[in-house]
């Protein structure tokens, strides 16, 4: 996104914008909706059954990878060090946490341009190390090259016996997410414009709900963290378990809550028996929990425009 995606989501699936003048944001995802997306033509020709969720579940282990690349998930004017390392590291545990995984070890790429002094170089690396520790995890290695820019490139290996999928939703299943959206959208909106954001943005520090799906797990049929945003990632959901399933909205949702990507927070599903239970639960871990809609053979997708990886049709 470069300056950086409103709606970005897992295993590269990112667009760049690069700034030219007189050009405004809305004026180049205007252009780019007419381009096709790469990331999908390239995930429809990789054979292996392990992909389709938030990380590859291998027996009771995970595996997720995610990059964070200057100029396209971030400009470095925007952000300190500490706090590129930290929302690195946290994008990519949120795979494992979404998925009601432990996390284990990580493995980090660095790519270190000439800009980048050694003192910034120790504030990223405890940055990187203090974020994961909070969550359990270590890191184990990992590799370092000179670049241009700053990249990041971070694998996750979790474990878990109860993996939370994007598969188990049936018709009439209730749809959910955690916390309040709009805020990272608006954030970086704000960005854009070259106005300050608050240091306590989800933007640059999404909040991963792990005690609540840690107890909350056994009770759900399906989830995913929200990354590309309410819209996209519900149309995600329901095409991974049925090509007919649409949503039945119980509450309105406008677009500056829908298209807010990076947020980081829960799509959960569950049946309709199961939500007392579940509500108490968010109730317990001080979860904000907004139950949307209803899973239907009879309901419509979200209107969901795609901004990653594109190049024009010929």
């Amino acid at each position: 996104m470069g300056i950086i995606a409103i709606c970005n989501h897992k295993r590269g699936e990112k667009f760049r914008y690069k700034e030219k003048k007189h050009e405004t944001m809305l004026q180049f995802f205007q252009k780019v909706s007419l381009m096709i997306d790469k990331e999908a033509y390239l995930i429809e020709r990789l054979s292996s059954h392990y992909i389709g969720d938030d990380a590859a579940v291998v027996g009771s282990m995970l595996y997720s990878m995610d990059a964070f690349f200057e100029d396209v998930h971030f400009k470095k004017e925007w952000m300190s060090v500490e706090q590129i390392g930290r929302k690195a590291m946290l994008v990519n545990l949120s795979d494992a946490i979404a998925m009601n995984a432990k996390p284990l070890y990580a493995l980090v790429t660095l790519s270190l341009p000439e800009w980048i002094s050694t003192q910034e170089i120790d504030r990223l690396s405890r940055s990187l190390e203090e974020t994961a520790q909070e969550y359990g995890c270590e890191i184990i290695g990992g590799d370092t090259i000179g670049g241009d820019k700053l990249h990041l490139s971070i694998t996750i290996i979790s474990t878990t016996h109860t993996p939370l999928l994007r598969k188990g939703l049936q018709e009439g299943s209730l749809l959910a997410y955690t916390g309040t959206l709009g805020e990272s959208k608006r954030d970086l909106e704000a960005l854009f414009k070259g106005e300050s954001i608050d240091k306590t943005s989800r933007f640059y520090q999404p909040t991963l709900r792990q005690a609540f799906i840690s107890k909350a797990g056994r009770l759900l049929e399906a989830g995913m963290d929200i990354s590309d945003g309410l819209f996209c990632d519900t149309n995600k959901l329901l095409a991974s378990n049925h090509p007919l399933f649409g949503v039945e909205l119980l509450s309105l949702i406008d677009a500056e809550v829908g298209e807010s990507g990076e947020e980081y927070e829960m799509l959960i599903a569950f049946s309709p028996e199961m939500r007392e239970q579940i509500e108490h639960i968010a109730k317990e871990t001080q979860t904000p929990l907004t139950v949307f809609a209803k899973v239907s053979l009879k309901g419509k997708q979200f209107p969901c425009k795609s901004h990653h990886f594109k190049e024009k049709v010929s």
